[in-house]
């Protein structure tokens, strides 16, 4: 049911460290959507974290972290008018509406942007080729 699709997509989304799961998973989940077994918007952040983890671009912009500049931002993802269509096809708000509810998310839980920007980026990294992601 849904209650149980829904943590077996949370169990999912956080197996970072599990490349290979988290590949087999992205496309039974899209065999699933496919049939309408399954949600789209699971499918969009599972694929967006696996693109992120691999260092390419995300297509419907739902991972975020901090910038350069210290603000929580979507990572990199390849055009915003299509991201946001991509978004929209699926009942997913705007990246700008987005960007906004995770900044205010980030100050109410009081979260800082590393003090070493790119340190963090190294070590995430080293760890991302650690585990196999790249």
């Amino acid at each position: 049911g849904q209650e149980a699709s829904e943590a077996a997509w949370l169990i999912i989304q956080h197996s970072i460290s599990q490349p290979s799961l988290m590949k087999k998973c992205e496309l039974l989940l899209k065999k699933a959507v496919a049939k309408h077994q399954a949600s789209p918007i699971h499918l969009a952040y599972l694929s967006d974290r696996i693109a992120i983890l691999e260092g390419k671009q995300q297509l419907y912009g739902t991972q975020f972290d901090w910038d350069k500049e210290g603000k929580m931002s979507p990572q990199e993802y390849d055009n915003l008018d299509r991201v946001n269509e991509r978004r929209k096809s699926i009942g997913l708000n705007t990246v700008e509406e987005q960007t906004q509810l995770m900044r205010k998310q980030a100050a109410d839980n009081n979260e800082a942007p590393p003090i070493n920007f790119d340190k963090r980026k190294e070590e995430i990294n080293i760890w991302r080729k650690s585990v196999g992601w790249i």
